[in-house]
């Protein structure tokens, strides 16, 4: 028995699932924290308005979102360096600091988004904002400041679980498979100016900036080398696989609902109440709970990855594993961020709406550069040395995924100036 016991233990299959397990966590959580209250906001005004038309779009969303967060991985295993610090050594302090800069004001307005989110999925079951919001800005806090790396990765993962509100809602508003089917693998372009706003507002809500610095930051600190990085590679795929999938089965669930009864929503709370009489309470508890979570998800995260990010950037320690007196700075700007973005909720007339208009036009001036700054480290050969750069073929198609992301992003900017009063989408 014993020595069946070691076989089993020492086979292929186990071995390869064990060190994968051992790996898991930083492709995972990074994709699904971008399942933000600001995404679930834009998907679910995508499936209310536009039915399944805009299914077909996850596709392609899914394989380029697999390409730039490969490369993350792959920089952050050759190199052993976050991307801010990989920035700062190979072109400068200068440019580093405006990057930055850039970065923590989007990120700092996207924070106050997250809290916005946590205020509203709880006030669906009558919690004033004034309790939900300083007691889960208080345990977003804690839970970094007192936690080491391995048990902050852990909460995130297992809060990654609860996105299966969003699968389970999706079916119990009973949607015509068949017409989900057909839109998904048949593009419908429909090129008026909201169809096109929206489908642009997925593409801009699914990558954003502040990804590719958590996500090469988060290897890092744990410690994962070039050995791992098959099994790295499989937790980024996965995890850039389940986001899009979570994302398709909001808009599934708000098409089937609301679009099919004519009911407009304007935020991802209204699509949360107006399920209610369309597919049930349990419907409408799921989505907002999957709110909740999302919000106080991204609420942790956003602020952990700036404060990795600047840091990096300026040359401070940084890491969740490090005492306060190693990282002042590090902590110190993640309580900032916390602080002023739970704060700025609970003003009375503070125009959220247009912090939120300006997070997401930052997130769309500032991912082309991040982008094409990733593009060339990730072909620098004394970087990233012979087996980890791009080869000519991988070259040609993550050029084209960045150029059409980079074009999508500069139309979604464009729009969002110039009719800022229809692109409540975003």
């Amino acid at each position: 028995m014993k020595k069946l016991f070691n076989i089993i233990k020492n086979s292929v299959p186990i071995r390869n699932l064990a060190l994968f397990l051992a790996v898991m966590g930083p492709g995972i959580i990074t994709a699904n924290v971008d399942n933000d209250a600001g995404g679930i906001a834009t998907y679910s005004l995508a499936g209310a308005n536009f039915g399944y038309s805009l299914l077909w779009s996850f596709i392609p969303i899914t394989i380029a979102l697999i390409i730039v967060q490969e490369m993350c991985a792959r920089m952050a295993v050759a190199t052993g360096k976050g991307l801010a610090d990989l920035i700062r050594e190979n072109y400068g302090v200068k440019v580093t600091f405006y990057l930055m800069i850039a970065l923590f004001f989007v990120n700092l307005a996207n924070v106050m988004a997250e809290f916005a989110g946590v205020a509203a999925s709880l006030e669906i079951v009558g919690i004033s904002k004034f309790f939900s919001v300083p007691i889960a800005a208080f345990l977003v806090w804690i839970l970094v400041v007192k936690g080491s790396y391995r048990n902050v990765e852990k909460i995130f993962l297992f809060a990654c679980v609860f996105y299966v509100a969003y699968i389970i809602s999706g079916f119990i508003a009973k949607p015509d498979w068949h017409e989900v089917l057909k839109h998904t693998v048949t593009p419908q372009i429909n090129w008026t100016l909201d169809y096109t706003v929206m489908l642009v507002g997925l593409v801009g809500t699914t990558i954003a900036p502040w990804m590719q610095f958590y996500l090469q930051s988060s290897i890092v600190e744990k410690g994962i080398n070039a050995d791992d990085y098959n099994h790295l590679r499989l937790d980024v795929v996965v995890g850039c696989i389940i986001a899009p999938l979570i994302a398709f089965f909001i808009v599934v669930t708000c098409a089937a609902t609301m679009f099919e009864s004519g009911i407009s929503i304007e935020s991802a709370k209204d699509a949360a109440i107006a399920l209610k009489p369309l597919a049930g309470p349990y419907a409408s508890m799921l989505f907002s709970f999957g709110l909740f979570i999302a919000s106080i998800f991204a609420a942790s995260i956003l602020p952990l990855s700036t404060a990795y990010s600047v840091c990096e950037g300026m040359g401070w320690d940084a890491g969740i594993d490090k005492r306060f007196e190693e990282a002042p700075e590090f902590f110190w700007m993640y309580a900032f961020m916390i602080i002023v973005g739970a704060g700025v909720v609970l003003l009375p007339k503070f125009p959220l709406l247009s912090v939120m208009y300006f997070s997401q036009v930052g997130n769309g001036i500032l991912l082309p550069f991040v982008l094409l700054l990733m593009l060339a480290l990730i072909n620098n050969k004394e970087i990233m040395g012979e087996d980890f750069v791009n080869t000519r073929s991988l070259n040609v198609i993550t050029w084209i995924a960045v150029v059409a992301i980079i074009v999508i992003t500069i139309v979604m900017v464009v729009f969002t100036f110039m009719y800022s009063s229809k692109v409540t989408v975003i």
